[in-house]
């Protein structure tokens, strides 16, 4: 990927959506929920300090991370979707 996004800006690839419900029943594209859960691919620099230095971010690439529902920008790059959303933006990281 040739992204990079700036500040305190990260890139998460969503996960799948659920095929199917809790129940077994098959849902159609239209009834599946957005993912709210995702793996970060890209962290930017961090956020601009009034020191001038940049801030430390919290994530890093590979971490699994839960975000709010309607936060970000959803984007496509060569067939793949991603949402780029701030650091602030980002609900947890899921440890394993």
């Amino acid at each position: 990927m040739k992204l990079k996004p700036l500040d305190d800006r990260v890139v998460i690839k969503q996960s799948e959506a659920e095929e199917k419900s809790s129940g077994g029943i098959i849902l159609p594209d239209t009834a599946k929920e957005k993912p709210q859960i995702g793996k970060v691919i890209v962290v930017g620099p961090g956020k601009t300090l009034d020191s001038g230095k940049k801030g430390q971010m919290s994530v890093k690439k590979n971490d699994e991370v839960i975000y709010g529902k309607y936060m970000g920008s959803e984007v496509e790059i060569d067939g793949q979707k991603y949402v780029i959303l701030r650091e602030s933006d980002i609900l947890g990281v899921v440890e394993k």
